[in-house]
């Protein structure tokens, strides 16, 4: 039982880590490849639409075709499509990867949930499985800032580029409670 639940929420962690790591990675890519801001903005878009899109079908293909063989799948199109994105040398290339990737963190998610709540039976120890994701997947979320944000200071404890702090307009500090409340 241990076994099963350290895969999955290293699957978990690995769907959560992606997310962080590329947020914070924006600036990094887009020196990198050259991305224009319409390029970078699909890096977040890609994410958004192909994960929100497929979470669902997800979930349901594993109801159908067995939680065991729709995790493998999963597992294997998103390390395949986050070595993909590794070796991208255009942002087209990038893009790409990154919807397969986040199609294939699209069927882990709820896969590794399901897997958890249906391998242990109810009770404190389905509950501390439970908690155990949650934390993983939280862990996920603050290794990947952690790691684009020192990762640079790993070797010789210098940073490789500069970090460079911009100054955003005033216009664009201040809260906007009517535009939030259309948005919502």
């Amino acid at each position: 039982m241990r076994v099963v639940l350290a895969l999955v929420c290293a699957a978990q962690f690995m769907v959560v880590l992606d997310v962080s790591v590329v947020n914070v990675a924006l600036p990094s890519i887009q020196d990198a490849l050259a991305f224009d801001g319409r390029h970078l903005a699909w890096m977040g878009n890609a994410y958004a639409l192909v994960f929100a899109g497929f979470l669902l079908l997800g979930g349901r293909l594993a109801d159908l075709y067995g939680h065991r063989r729709v995790l493998a799948a999963g597992l294997g199109l998103f390390t395949a499509a986050s070595l993909a994105g590794g070796l991208a040398a255009t942002a087209g290339m990038l893009i790409g990867a990154r919807a397969a990737q986040d199609l294939g963190a699209a069927v882990l998610a709820p896969v590794t949930l399901t897997i958890v709540t249906t391998v242990l039976p109810e009770g404190p120890r389905r509950t501390r499985a439970v908690a155990i994701w949650t934390a993983v997947s939280l862990a996920g979320g603050t290794a990947g800032n952690l790691a684009v944000q020192f990762g640079d200071r790993l070797v010789g404890g210098a940073p490789l580029r500069p970090k460079e702090r911009h100054q955003r307009p005033a216009a664009l500090r201040q809260v906007d409670p009517p535009g939030a409340g259309v948005g919502s």
